[in-house]
């Protein structure tokens, strides 16, 4: 995407699905949940940037995947 198409979205308002990257989704919904819920109890803020990579990182620990983009793959 160039410079001038970024600039006129940012005006516009108007962004087109083909534009958007596609971000990494959890594939099992359940368990993603569950750790979510885990993670709203756990901190006191939520959304957080601490609360979403622990969210993240425990998720993964118990077996979940992303599918998606691996841009910025967290490990």
């Amino acid at each position: 995407m160039t410079q001038q198409q970024i600039s006129l979205l940012l005006v516009t308002g108007h962004v087109r699905l083909g534009d958007m990257a596609k971000s990494p989704t959890p594939t099992n919904k359940k368990l993603y949940a569950q750790v979510k819920s885990q993670a709203k109890k756990k901190f006191d803020v939520w959304p957080s940037a601490y609360a979403s990579a622990w969210l993240t990182r425990e998720y993964k620990k118990r077996g979940g995947k992303y599918s998606g983009t691996t841009k910025n793959k967290v490990t």
